[in-house]
């Protein structure tokens, strides 16, 4: 706060002593082009109090984000930042339009024309504004974050977030190419977001020849065993091994079971070493 106000507060002495200047040479002289002080000094008061707000907001935005106000606030980038953006253009409208009234103008009519311009520019620009609602819901409902693995089975949209922007996100897919989606695009399909996964599933069906048929159970039970003593398995997951069904040439059984790790890369070392045990 205190960083925030110094420039305003230079400024604002510097206006009221020239402003004490002049109504002290108007009150000499009585020159006319003197009454315009007051207003001027009343806008620039309001300029002052605008200005010391929006460099409040960002120097506040920053120190959220620095971890300055202690660890017990969990920090979201993407929100913080369109907050702060927010804050800012609604004090710098609000001090524009504040100011205009302190200089003498009526703002009604103001107003009411930014009322008609405002329905034009919506009509105009609604796909612009699609996007920034969409940013918005992002950042109010965070169904991923930056860095966060997404899909969607509506879309062919794939790959890990880079960026949250206003009007789009950038989405690097496993080919290593970017994605570019409209923010708009979130509120119309399904996300899934594989990075908050609890486990990974593996889920065979695996074949054994009719001549084997009265070697199934002990096969299923040696299976469930070896899973249950696996440390990669979690066993507080639903876990199965059983004969499923007659196939054309073999029969049949499944393994249904849940991993600790969600890391791609080991999900399938652990699953090669299961399916090898097999």
């Amino acid at each position: 706060m205190i960083g925030a106000l110094r420039r305003p507060l230079t400024m604002l002495i510097w206006v009221l002593g020239i402003a004490f200047a002049a109504q002290i040479a108007r009150d000499a002289t009585g020159a006319a082009i003197l009454l315009a002080v007051p207003p001027i000094r009343d806008g620039s008061v309001v300029f002052a109090l605008t200005w010391f707000l929006i460099l409040a907001v960002r120097n506040g935005e920053e120190a959220y984000l620095a971890g300055k106000f202690g660890t017990g606030f969990a920090r979201d980038p993407v929100t913080v930042q369109h907050l702060g953006r927010l804050l800012r253009i609604s004090l710098g409208i609000t001090g524009i339009l504040v100011g205009v009234q302190t200089l003498g103008y009526s703002i009604t009519g103001l107003l009411a024309f930014g009322g008609m311009g405002g329905v034009a520019v919506g009509f105009a620009s609604r796909d612009l504004l699609a996007n920034l609602f969409g940013s918005l819901m992002i950042s109010l409902d965070r169904p991923f974050a930056i860095g966060d693995w997404i899909r969607s089975p509506d879309q062919e949209i794939e790959g890990k977030v880079e960026e949250i922007g206003w009007r789009r996100t950038v989405i690097r897919t496993f080919d290593k190419r970017p994605l570019y989606v409209p923010n708009s695009a979130f509120t119309k399909i399904s996300v899934e977001n594989p990075a908050r996964m609890s486990n990974r599933r593996l889920y065979e069906t695996i074949g054994v020849r009719y001549d084997d048929i009265d070697r199934v159970p002990a096969i299923l039970a040696e299976i469930r065993e070896y899973l249950i003593g696996s440390a990669h398995i979690d066993k507080s997951q639903t876990l199965m091994v059983n004969f499923d069904q007659f196939g054309p040439s073999s029969l049949d059984f499944f393994v249904y079971c849940f991993t600790h790790t969600i890391v791609w890369t080991e999900f399938h070392e652990i699953k090669e070493e299961v399916l090898l045990h097999i």
